[in-house]
């Protein structure tokens, strides 16, 4: 998994080729292979050593795509009651599916949006992406009807869901592990942060505006987030670059007229085929799901945090407008207290997490190892049953809002120490598999976070803020505590015994 392994095993020849002799190849007049891999160590074009200028530029661009797209998934929830009115709908589960329509996409944008990263290089498929979102997004603000806007809210949502699936791999192709924490936990700080900055403005539009302004503002926000990722994001995936260099080296050979050699690169399958690479890049996150348990653990708990935390992005509204008489526009800032408690635990935390990952690793002998990130998650799975057990005490006894705030701001900051530590545990543990994990992982997260909120009005109406949050807490404390602490002792045993995770870590 460490990139300093990946550099020590480098070749250091001024063409970095490696002839694998006395092997036969069709058609290849038993000429030996071509295995094309970086000039050694201090190579320019292995996104490891861009200058840090550039590498920041690229985390800041990522994650500029990654919070635009979470804006919008919420940010129409305190405009949905002008929707409903406007198209005459009635039905609760309607209009909470207005706002969650937009997350049901992210389940299954990233299902082949990050294997296809992985095929035809990350920058290609999160530029085009945006594109595509940019073009639905609008068209929301245009819609007509029920159905055109959900519609559009689920096509824009696929092009949304493409930084999510593919951010984390960019993170993972340029910075070194012992370097990866803060540029992932700026990152991861996006997608959160976002659902959150989206109700806080989308009140203030809709008290002053249209509900249709909610879609057209984003959308020239994208504009702006789309020409900063054409002029500062490159391709990052070395095993696409690799094989441009590879196609480079081949078309040289072919002008020499020179003998039949096969030209591959290290990570390439001697069956390269389309057929096999489509079908291998667009089943990989179902396999990785089904034979990882990491995955798995991981996936299901990020599921439950992703799904309360958008119970809480559409509930809120019902919680301040309607026990604490709130109008629009002032419980719109109550959405503040869960970004103090995503903002600040997320900084605190990317300062602490690459220290905390350079002191176990001096003390364990110089070797990374994943596990090193889940010291992070131990406060994170406390902050959140703690948070949901105050906000919805204090909502159900309708003490002073300030009390309901603070638990909110609780579990926005369980949501993201969690939400941190899970996303850079996984990158470190399946470098090259990363947008394939990240995309199995956030099908789960994602369902749930579509789901959730068509239930929560109704399970609130029936059992109150108090017991509704106590169900949600205790599954919190079952699922959650003992994560970091399995993972912990039996983390590394379970990443050796995969093939994905031992193919990443000696990559």
């Amino acid at each position: 998994m460490s990139s300093n392994a990946e550099r020590q095993e480098s070749p250091s020849p001024t063409v970095a080729v490696l002839e694998v002799m006395n092997q036969k190849q069709p058609n290849v007049d038993d000429q030996s292979d071509i295995v094309v891999d970086w000039e050694g160590p201090d190579d320019p074009l292995n996104p490891k050593n861009w200058s840090r200028k550039k590498k920041w530029a690229a985390t800041l661009v990522v994650s500029s795509f990654t919070l635009i797209s979470p804006v919008s998934s919420s940010m129409i929830a305190p405009a949905s009651t002008q929707v409903a009115e406007q198209f005459g709908i009635t039905s609760d589960v309607t209009i909470a599916l207005i706002t969650s329509i937009f997350v049901l996409a992210y389940a299954f944008g990233p299902l082949f949006l990050g294997p296809l990263s992985e095929i035809f290089g990350r920058n290609r498929i999160i530029q085009g992406a945006n594109l595509w979102y940019l073009v639905w997004n609008l068209g929301c603000g245009f819609a007509q009807n029920t159905g055109q806007l959900l519609g559009f809210r689920f096509l824009a949502g696929l092009g949304g869901s493409a930084p999510l699936a593919i951010g984390g791999g960019v993170l993972g192709d340029i910075w070194d592990a012992e370097e990866r924490g803060q540029a992932i936990a700026i990152y991861s700080l996006a997608p959160l942060l976002g659902p959150v900055v989206g109700p806080l403005c989308g009140a203030f539009i809709a008290e002053k505006s249209t509900w249709r302004w909610v879609f057209w503002s984003t959308t020239i926000v994208d504009v702006a987030v789309q020409i900063l990722g054409i002029l500062y994001l490159r391709e990052s995936y070395a095993p696409f670059l690799l094989q441009e260099k590879a196609d480079r080296i081949r078309k040289s050979l072919d002008a020499e007229k020179g003998p039949v050699r096969n030209v591959r690169t290290k990570f390439a399958n001697q069956d390269r085929t389309w057929k096999r690479i489509i079908q291998t890049a667009l089943t990989r996150p179902f396999i990785l799901f089904y034979h990882e348990p990491i995955v798995q653990l991981l996936g299901i708990y990020m599921a439950f945090i992703y799904g309360v935390f958008y119970i809480f992005l559409t509930s809120m509204p019902l919680m301040f407008q309607g026990t604490y008489g709130e109008n629009v526009g002032i419980s719109g800032l109550n959405y503040l207290a869960l970004g103090i408690g995503v903002t600040g635990s997320s900084q605190i935390n990317a300062r602490l997490m690459d220290l905390i990952f350079k002191y176990l690793k001096e003390k364990n002998g110089g070797a990374g190892q994943p596990e090193y990130r889940l010291p992070s998650m131990v406060p994170g799975t406390i902050c959140l049953p703690a948070g949901l057990l105050l906000t919805g005490w204090a909502v159900q006894a309708k003490v002073h809002w300030i009390a309901p705030d603070i638990g909110v701001a609780l579990v926005g900051a369980g949501v993201i120490l969690n939400f941190q530590a899970i996303q850079i545990y996984v990158v470190d543990a399946f470098t090259l598999y990363a947008a394939s994990a990240l995309a199995a992982v956030a099908f789960l997260r994602s369902l749930c976070g579509f789901g959730f909120p068509l239930f929560a009005e109704t399970m609130y109406q029936k059992l109150g803020y108090g017991k509704g949050n106590t169900i949600l807490a205790a599954v919190a404390i079952v699922i959650g505590c003992p994560s970091p602490w399995l993972l912990w002792k039996y983390g590394k045993q379970i990443r050796m015994s995969s093939k994905f995770a031992k193919h990443a870590a000696s990559s």
